[in-house]
């Protein structure tokens, strides 16, 4: 490495987490040494508060949750990017109206016109909302099964400054314009006093893209899309082989 590395941020599903959604002792061993070498450990996700049950908090200096909606340092918010209400629910009824599975997330709560449980069994933390009565802001809005014409419809009713990310599963994730990764790792290493050029980034899907090129070093793992491998500037071994280990101990603890 030209530039020492002063903080590793990695995505979670597909990236440090392996299919089974547990990470690996060989993975937690190298981050505990890069902690132990004064590097800042960070993870940047898609997910909201289920990330906080995935995560080995003790491995963490910091997060990004929501695609980069809230960041966090211990319990100090480090960076906020949410969709007021008065912005989200046009949407959420259009989308509703519309017949099509949608959620508003904030704080671990999701409010949803659709029991996500019969979705995504893990998923328990929600309520059943009518949304023409919603008054909640959103880190992130999620709809799933959707048809060509829908992610077009869905497109033509989002709030002027919210974009919308499809994951390689099929769900798609609406946030703020300025809820990024890259922008919310952004501000956690303006607070730790540290440069682009000091990052390392590992990711694996659409939303690791802005990420893996802010970074100074991105760094894509095996199972990703295509488009992805050809944004990062090297390729690891997958999420099932301990990708983000065996890179880092080739390259950062040799």
């Amino acid at each position: 490495m030209k530039t020492p590395i002063k903080m590793i941020v990695t995505d979670l599903d597909g990236t440090l987490l392996r299919s089974d959604k547990t990470v690996s002792d060989r993975t937690k061993a190298t981050l505990a040494r890069c902690r132990e070498q004064g590097i800042k450990l960070a993870y940047a996700t898609g997910r909201c508060a289920s990330a906080l049950k995935l995560a080995p908090s003790e491995l963490f200096d910091g997060y990004a949750t929501a695609n980069g909606a809230i960041a966090m340092v211990d319990n100090t918010l480090i960076y906020k990017r949410l969709i007021p209400y008065q912005d989200a629910r046009p949407l959420l009824l259009a989308c509703d109206r519309r017949g099509l599975d949608i959620s508003s997330q904030l704080g671990g709560m999701d409010y949803s016109n659709f029991v996500m449980s019969d979705v995504w069994p893990e998923v328990t933390n929600f309520t059943l909302v009518d949304f023409a009565s919603h008054e909640t802001d959103a880190e992130k809005i999620i709809s799933h099964n959707l048809t060509v014409e829908d992610m077009d419809f869905i497109e033509s009713h989002l709030p002027r400054y919210a974009y919308m990310v499809m994951a390689i599963d099929g769900l798609a994730m609406i946030t703020h314009k300025e809820a990024t990764k890259s922008k919310a790792i952004a501000a956690l290493a303006g607070y730790w006093g540290i440069t682009q050029s000091e990052i390392l980034a590992f990711g694996d899907d659409l939303n690791d893209i802005d990420l893996l090129e802010y970074a100074g070093v991105g760094v894509v793992m095996d199972n990703a899309r295509d488009v992805v491998k050809r944004v990062g500037d090297y390729i690891c071994p997958s999420n099932d082989e301990d990708g983000i280990a065996a890179w880092i101990e080739n390259n950062i603890l040799t």
